[in-house]
């Protein structure tokens, strides 16, 4: 709560008659009250710190602007997550993270080699990227990856744990859960990944509605098929990741759970269930205090926005999300290079699609190829249009502060 400001004291004036000597005198005595009131006056306590929720909020002339100092194109670059095998470091990859001011990767794929073959992955990008040539040089390279369990789950072999799937770690006591998953992540952290593109808060109904439900069912990657067991289940897993040192991400906004056909292989999927107000939304809305990041989903909400995939889609990103939610973290793409559900929009369009409706981080994950057109985009249409440029000095700044925290 800001302070009442003190009422403005009232100026005193002087009859016109008074002579000189005696307005001398008179404000003499004035002055001589008021440093005898203020003496005697008791001393303001000091205000206690907030107890509330959330971080400080210096004042701006406090606080230096994170991204001062930096080009369009090293702002753009932060935004940039892209994609590279498990098990070797792409080129294209590399060159995004040396020539174009990336920090973000992400290991793709499958992998068997184990935590200390990983980690000697990594460090062919953490190696690289203080040299990458931008003003951004200290802020920590993400590396991220999917490692729900079960049948989603790049990194195996010695040091990593085989994950149960999501619909089994639903039948584990949460409190239990969350140490596991306190385990997990630090069998990431040794090999040098910061993300996690998980857990699945996507609400399932039904067994039955799993078994037509591609993307989330067809892999049992739903912790359950109620709002509470997702939200117990979900929960733990991401304070369980977050409290050892990964960062989890709540994936996909607004819901894939009662899809027909799933976004990475096909094109037109429209969800006609889900709505701003129904439960699966509720279930992202009581996780969000146990996440600093949210994927979004790449289908298209018929109920919400019928007029474009949610990554796409300022109704969905900023208005839900972002106001109505009130979601404070950085907002993350699902993968927008070779999912069938984009291939209508050019590599370009879907990268300034994203930023435009409100994200922060662009994934680049399956084809790491089209990253460069991606981020010449996101550049040439920042530097063409300051409304846009507002937006990507948000996202940059969002990510700074992420990085830094």
């Amino acid at each position: 709560m800001l302070p009442r400001r003190h009422a403005r004291p009232r100026r005193l004036r002087s009859p016109r008659r008074l002579s000189r000597s005696r307005r001398i005198l008179a404000a003499t005595l004035v002055v001589a009250a008021a440093a005898a009131l203020t003496a005697c006056a008791p001393t303001a306590p000091t205000p206690k710190p907030s107890t509330s929720g959330g971080a400080a909020h210096p004042s701006p002339s406090a606080t230096p602007d994170p991204i001062a100092g930096l080009s369009v194109q090293q702002k753009v670059g932060l935004l940039f997550i892209v994609g590279t095998p498990a098990t070797s470091a792409d080129p294209a990859t590399i060159d995004a993270v040396t020539n174009r001011g990336v920090r973000g990767v992400f290991l793709a794929g499958r992998s068997r080699a184990g935590t200390q073959a990983t980690a000697q992955l990594v460090t062919q990008f953490t190696g690289i990227a203080p040299t990458a040539g931008t003003a951004a040089a200290d802020v920590t390279l993400t590396v991220a990856t999917d490692q729900e369990g079960g049948q989603v789950q790049v990194l195996r072999g010695p040091g990593f744990s085989d994950i149960p799937s999501a619909l089994d770690q639903g039948g584990i006591d949460p409190a239990t859960l969350k140490g596991s998953a306190a385990t997990w992540a630090a069998e990431l952290r040794s090999a040098g990944v910061t993300m996690n593109l998980g857990p699945v808060a996507d609400l399932v109904g039904s067994p039955a509605e799993a078994r037509g439900n591609p993307p989330i069912g067809g892999y049992d990657r739903q912790f359950g098929y109620d709002r509470d067991t997702i939200v117990a289940h979900a929960g733990a897993v991401a304070e369980g990741m977050r409290g050892a040192g990964v960062a989890p991400v709540l994936k996909h906004f607004p819901g894939l759970g009662h899809v027909t056909a799933n976004t990475d292989t096909a094109k037109n999927v429209v969800d006609q269930a889900v709505t701003a107000d129904s439960v699966d939304v509720d279930v992202f809305r009581r996780l969000l205090p146990s996440t600093d990041a949210v994927m979004m989903s790449n289908a298209v909400y018929a109920s919400i926005d019928p007029s474009a995939p949610a990554v796409f889609s300022p109704i969905v990103v900023t208005q839900l999300l972002r106001q109505q939610l009130g979601f404070r973290g950085l907002i993350v793409t699902d993968d927008l290079s070779a999912t069938a559900q984009l291939k209508a929009w050019a590599p370009g369009d879907r990268a300034v699609l994203a930023v435009a409706a409100g994200c922060d981080q662009l994934l680049v994950s399956a084809d790491a190829s089209v990253a460069a057109s991606m981020i010449d985009a996101v550049v040439a249409r920042a530097q063409s249009d300051p409304d846009f440029a507002k937006k990507v000095d948000a996202a940059a700044r969002r990510v700074v502060t992420d990085r830094r925290g």
